[in-house]
C-alpha cells in the first residue's frame, strides 16, 4: 500500500510567516548585499543607479534560478543536522521560520541604519540560535570535515584576503601594464579583448561548473565544460577584436562626436567611415570620472586660497543670504539645463496636481523614488559619521587618463553582471534555503537531508532580492564605493572581477561566504595598490568589521531565544 503524504494544514501558518519573511528577508538581501555588487559601478560613474538596477534585475534573478539550489542546500543541510528532526520534522520547520524573522528583522535594522553587513551571518547566526534552542551545543554542526561552522566562520577571513589578492594582482597588472604606460589608451585597447574574455570566461564558468541543474550542465563532461567556457571567451574577444575596437578607434582615437552605439555593428567598416567631422560645440568625447575628486595640489590650493577668496566675492543678495557675484546668474542657468535633462516626470509641474500629467508625473517619481537618487553627489555631500573625512583620503589616489577609463567602464559593466549573477546564484540561498525547508516539511510531513529546492522558491527569492535593490539599494551603496576608497572604472572592473573570481570558487565548493566580505577584501587591495595606506578609508572598513562580528551573535540571540519560548511555552489547552 502507498502511503500518499499530505500538506499539513494545521501549519498553513507556520509556512505563510516563512513566505513573508522570507521575502523580508531576500529584499534585506538586496537593499542591503547586491549594492555591494554594484556600489564600485555607480561610485565610478560608469553604470547610473538605473542602470544598475536594471541589469541587477536580470543578473540576479538568473543566478538565483540556474545555480542557486546548489548553495540553499548547503545552508539547509550543513549548519544543522537535519537527521535530528526527523522524528518532529515540525520542529526543523519552526526553527527555520525562526532563523528567517531574525535575520530578516537585523537585517532591515542595519539597512535603515547604513550599515553594510553580511547577509550570510546574518541567516547562518539564525540558524545557530536555533539548532542551540531545540537540541543544545550538539544540535550545531560545528566540525570542519562536514562543512559546519567552522568551515563557515573561516571563509568569512579567507574569502576577504582571496579576493584582495586576485583583486590585487589584477589591478596591478592594468596599472602597470596599462595605465602607467606613456600611450595608456594604446595599450587599453591592445589589452581590452583578453579582459572580455577573461570575465566572460568566468561567468560561463559558473553556470556550467557543475552548478546549474536546471540546464543539465553538471552532466556535461570535461570536454564539453571546457569547450563551452573556452568558446564563449574566444568568441566575445573575437567580437571585441572585429567590431567593437574599431569603434573605439573611431570615438577616442579620432574623437568623433557623432557616432553612437549602435555604429559597433559596422565594425571594421569603421575604419573606412572618412574624416571625422569637426565639432560644432566644444564638447568632451569622454566624461571626467575624477570630477568632485581633487588631488594632494588641488585641495592644498584650495584650503590657501578658498576661504580668502570667499570672503572677497561675497555680496548681500536681496533676501539677504550671502551669494557668489557673477555666480547666480550662471548658477541659473545651470539649474535650467539640468532641469532640461532630467526625465520629464522630476521636471517642475506647471498647473494643479490633479490633471493627468502632474498625477503620472507623482507616480512615476514615486515608483522610481528609489533609483533616481544622486548615489556619486550623496556620498560627499550627506554627512556620515561612518565616512569621516573622504575628501582627503581620496587625494592619496591616483588619477588616470579619462579616455582609458573610459576602455574600462565597459569592462566594469560585464563585471559588474558577473559578480551580481554570482551574488544571485551564492545569496539567494541565505533567504530561500530555509524557505525550502519549511516548504518541504509543510508538504511532505519529512525532515530529509536531501531534497531539490524547488523552482518557484528561487524565481521567489530572485524577484524578493530585485525589489530590495530598486527600492532601497541606494542606502547601502552611499555607504561604499567612494567612501572607503576612490572609485574609477579600471579600480572597479578589477574589484568586482576579484570578487567574482572568488564567490565562483565558492559555488564551486557549495560554500555560503559573503560576497559583502569578498568585494570589500577586493575594495581595500585595490585601494591599496592604487596609493598607500592612507588611500583607504580605515573607519569605514572598522565600521564594516564591526557589523560582521555583531551580525551572527545579534541573530543568534534572537533565533535562540524566539525558538526557546515557543518550544518551551506553556500549552494553554492542555492546562484546561
Amino acid at each position: 500500500m502507498v502511503v500518499v503524504s499530505l500538506p499539513l494544514h494545521q501549519f498553513d501558518y507556520i509556512f505563510a510567516i516563512g513566505i513573508i519573511f522570507a521575502f523580508l528577508d531576500a529584499y534585506g538581501i538586496g537593499a542591503n548585499d547586491v549594492a555591494n555588487s554594484f556600489a564600485t559601478s555607480v561610485s565610478s560613474r560608469s553604470l547610473t543607479l538605473l542602470q544598475a538596477c536594471c541589469i541587477a534585475t536580470v543578473t540576479e534573478l538568473l543566478g538565483a534560478v540556474l545555480v542557486g539550489s546548489r548553495v540553499a542546500d548547503t545552508v539547509r543541510n550543513k549548519i544543522i543536522s537535519v537527521k535530528d528532526f526527523e522524528k518532529e520534522p515540525t520542529v526543523l520547520m519552526l526553527g527555520m521560520m525562526c532563523a528567517l524573522i531574525a535575520s530578516s528583522t537585523w537585517l532591515l535594522v542595519a539597512t535603515r541604519m547604513g550599515f553594510p553587513v553580511s547577509t550570510t551571518h546574518s541567516i547562518i547566526g539564525g540558524i545557530i540560535g536555533v539548532g542551540i534552542a531545540a537540541k543544545g551545543s550538539k544540535g550545531v554542526s560545528w566540525s570542519w570535515k562536514k562543512k559546519g561552522v567552522t568551515q563557515v566562520v573561516a571563509s568569512w577571513f579567507i574569502a576577504p584576503a582571496v579576493a584582495g589578492g586576485f583583486a590585487a594582482v589584477i589591478f596591478l597588472f592594468t596599472k602597470f601594464g596599462v595605465l602607467k604606460r606613456k600611450n595608456s589608451l594604446f595599450w587599453g585597447m591592445v589589452t581590452i579583448p583578453f579582459y572580455f574574455a577573461l570575465t566572460s570566461g568566468i561567468l560561463t564558468m559558473l553556470i556550467v561548473w557543475k552548478g546549474a541543474p536546471t540546464i543539465k550542465a553538471d552532466k556535461l563532461n570535461t570536454a564539453k565544460t571546457l569547450g563551452s567556457i573556452l568558446g564563449v571567451a574566444f568568441g566575445l574577444a573575437f567580437f571585441c577584436t572585429v567590431f567593437f575596437l574599431p569603434w573605439l578607434h573611431r570615438k577616442l582615437v579620432k574623437e568623433d562626436l557623432t557616432i553612437r552605439w549602435y555604429h559597433i555593428f559596422l565594425g571594421p567598416a569603421l575604419l573606412f567611415r572618412g574624416e571625422v567631422p569637426p565639432p560644432t560645440e566644444e564638447v568632451q568625447v569622454v566624461q571626467d570620472y575624477y570630477r568632485g575628486h581633487k588631488t594632494a595640489e588641488e585641495l592644498a590650493a584650495a584650503m590657501e586660497s578658498g576661504p580668502d577668496d570667499l570672503e572677497n566675492n561675497k555680496e548681500a543678495s536681496p533676501n539677504g543670504d550671502e551669494t557668489l557675484k557673477g555666480v547666480t546668474q550662471g548658477a541659473a542657468l545651470e539649474q535650467a539645463e539640468n532641469e532640461s535633462n532630467l526625465p520629464w516626470f522630476m521636471r517642475k509641474r506647471e498647473g494643479p496636481w490633479i490633471l493627468p500629467r502632474n498625477l503620472a508625473a507623482i507616480v512615476c517619481k514615486g515608483l522610481l523614488r528609489g533609483v533616481l537618487v544622486d548615489v556619486v553627489k550623496e556620498q560627499t555631500t550627506r554627512k556620515s559619521v561612518l565616512a569621516g573625512n573622504i575628501e582627503k583620503t581620496h587625494t592619496y589616489s591616483e588619477h588616470f587618463e579619462n579616455k582609458t577609463e573610459y576602455l574600462f567602464s565597459f569592462l566594469q559593466v560585464l563585471t559588474a553582471g558577473t559578480a551580481s549573477f554570482a551574488h544571485g546564484s551564492n545569496d539567494v540561498a541565505n533567504a530561500m534555503g530555509p524557505l525550502s525547508t519549511i516548504y518541504f516539511v509543510w508538504k511532505k510531513n519529512s525532515a530529509q537531508a536531501k531534497s531539490d529546492v524547488p523552482i518557484w522558491v528561487l524565481i521567489f527569492g530572485g524577484f524578493s532580492i530585485d525589489i530590495g535593490l530598486w527600492t532601497y539599494g541606494y542606502n547601502i551603496m552611499r555607504n561604499l564605493g567612494n567612501r572607503v576608497t576612490l572609485m574609477s572604472p579600471s579600480r572597479g572592473f578589477t574589484m568586482e572581477l576579484g570578487a567574482a573570481v572568488t564567490v565562483v570558487m565558492a559555488t564551486r565548493l557549495s560554500l555560503p561566504i559573503s560576497t559583502t566580505q569578498c568585494i570589500s577584501g577586493a575594495t581595500v587591495a585595490v585601494g591599496l595598490c592604487t596609493g598607500d595606506f592612507r588611500s583607504v578609508n580605515w573607519r569605514m572598513v572598522a565600521w564594516i568589521y564591526l557589523g560582521w562580528l555583531v551580525t551572527l551573535p545579534i541573530t543568534g540571540i534572537v533565533s535562540g531565544c524566539l525558538m526557546g519560548i515557543i518550544i518551551n511555552a506553556p500549552r494553554f489547552g492542555k492546562a484546561l
